[in-house]
């Protein structure tokens, strides 16, 4: 068992990355490279959290597509890069593991390694497909340890939505998925403004102004607390059901047996924010409510479907055919630590401010409701009731300090057996990115949209049946595994939300019909309000 003191992931999570000190004798303890402008510090060991991501089965990269209005120059991105996300350190060191420890080791980087520029026939017949399945082989490689676990393909490719992509790839292990997307956005300017940073839209709390006083007040806060109380209870229980038996519905979304190296289909589709605005503000919702209901109305189409071709005696699309009760969970993965701001990132970038940079990783189980509805703005409303109901509980903090207690009483091999069996028996992961509200450039290229995913999601060997309580922790190896076969990531930009699916294809062969499935459930939920007049 590993020393509980290497690995206490509430002390030790990644320190704050030091990137300014007080006093001469600190100054000498650092090494600063002055190559590609990147700057590097004393070594450190990697957060628990970092180390999970270097367990076997759980080798996860981020994916950020960028479509760009214009050509990508190479040599201007290289050098901005050296003023840039070099000078973060995570992304100019090494993961070296020595005695059984995984330290970061400053050390200088190459650009010419990180940065590829592919040579393309610019007559091909399908860009799109060629791009799609650039990223889908991209998607059946890792990157090489003997340099920092990111890299970025530049494709000077005209597609139906840009005239250049770049493709950002980085190891889950540099930082959670919200803190590295504002990462790169730091990286960026307002085209309109070349020193100005992208404005990212705050949710204003809306003043709440009663005349309860007294009695009444106190009744409130109280029913309030008792909710907080019992839905985190039911939270915890449903999670620790999930560790030891409780799996999804076999639906076919859900992954089948298969290799240990499953690369992703990454697709997707990009519909106007305005109509997503346009149902929350008639059905008093947010924009995460009508994101999650839409996505319930299209997996519900699209499993309708499958079960109606699966029926012997054939069935109508426009019917019931789905089975009885589906169980249907996505995973969330939340850092409860707060993510590090665009300003906050640009000032350590630039100034070499201090900035606090880590994971401390919660679990959040959240169901979906699979129906065939008469009202399809029903599912607007259901999405509504779970997510507020998720609002009023504490599950991501507990299950972080569950997973806390595992990894101090077990080691990392138990941590990671638990976060493998927790997400295996769900369906899917999702997620809503919030994005630019103005046109921004990537090193001077404008950007026309962006689409985050990721691949490498965990899988689990299975036995047919638990023998013993004490096996929860323990992987099992056998020929049977089970995967998660289906991302979904909402991207906002501008006047845009794109929609990305991250598919294991053995499982769902015909992605594209799925992203149309819940693209076309927005179309009919705004129709659904129109013909109501609720608008």
């Amino acid at each position: 068992m590993e020393s509980t003191n290497s690995f206490r992931l509430r002390k030790q999570a990644l320190k704050p990355i030091e990137t300014a000190r007080s006093s001469a004798s600190q100054r000498d303890e650092e090494e600063v490279s002055k190559n590609n402008g990147q700057r590097t510090c004393e070594e450190e060991p990697l957060s628990p959290s970092s180390r999970l991501y270097h367990e076997p089965n759980f080798n996860v990269y981020v994916i950020a597509i960028m479509g760009c209005k214009t050509r990508i120059y190479p040599d201007v991105v290289k050098a901005n890069l050296g003023h840039t996300l070099l000078r973060h350190p995570r992304f100019c060191s090494l993961q070296v593991e020595n005695n059984g420890e995984m330290r970061w080791v400053p050390t200088e980087v190459d650009l010419e390694r990180h940065v590829i520029v592919p040579e393309l026939d610019q007559n091909m017949d399908s860009p799109d497909k060629f791009l799609e399945d650039y990223v889908y082989n991209l998607s059946k490689t890792t990157i090489d340890k003997s340099q920092p676990l990111w890299d970025l393909h530049l494709l000077n490719l005209r597609t139906s939505q840009s005239e250049a992509v770049g493709i950002f790839r980085i190891h889950h292990s540099l930082g959670d998925g919200t803190s590295l997307l504002s990462l790169l956005l730091a990286c960026t300017r307002q085209m309109n403004d070349s020193k100005a940073l992208p404005t990212i839209p705050i949710r204003k709390k809306k003043d709440k102004k009663s005349d309860r006083i007294g009695i009444w007040r106190i009744l409130l806060r109280f029913w309030f607390v008792l909710q907080v109380f019992w839905n985190t209870v039911v939270d915890v229980f449903m999670f620790i059901a999930t560790a030891l038996f409780l799996t999804d519905t076999q639906n076919p979304l859900k992954g089948l047996p298969g290799s240990e190296s499953t690369p992703r289909r990454i697709v997707y589709r990009t519909v106007s924010l305005d109509d997503i605005k346009f149902v929350k503000n008639a059905m008093n919702t947010t924009i995460n409510d009508v994101a999650f209901g839409m996505t319930q109305a299209g997996l519900s189409r699209y499993i309708n479907r499958i079960c109606c071709e699966n029926k012997k005696d054939g069935g109508a699309t426009e019917t019931n055919n789905l089975p009885k009760s589906i169980r249907l969970r996505s995973n969330l993965l939340v850092n409860i630590r707060p993510a590090p701001g665009i300003q906050a990132l640009a000032d350590m970038m630039e100034k070499d401010a201090e900035v606090k940079w880590g994971n401390w990783i919660g679990y959040v189980l959240l169901p979906f409701t699979i129906a065939v509805r008469e009202d399809p703005l029903d599912y607007v409303r259901n999405a509504k009731a779970i997510i507020d109901r998720k609002k009023r509980s504490l599950e991501a903090f507990c299950t972080f300090y569950i997973a806390d207690w595992a990894l101090n009483l077990f080691g990392i091999k138990a941590a990671s057996a638990l976060s493998h069996k927790v997400i295996s028996r769900t369906t899917m992961c999702f997620s809503n990115m919030v994005g630019p509200v103005e046109e921004i450039g990537f090193c001077g290229h404008p950007m026309a949209f962006l689409a985050s995913s990721s691949y490498g999601q965990p899988y689990v060997s299975l036995h047919l049946r638990i023998t013993s309580s004490s096996d929860v922790f323990i992987v099992y190896s056998t020929d049977y595994r089970k995967l998660q076969a289906l991302m979904i990531n909402f991207q906002s930009y501008i006047d845009k939300m794109t929609i990305v699916l991250s598919v294991d294809e053995g499982t769902i062969p015909n992605p594209h019909q799925l992203c149309d499935d819940i693209v076309e459930s927005l179309q009919i939920i705004k129709n659904a309000v129109l013909t109501r007049g609720l608008a």
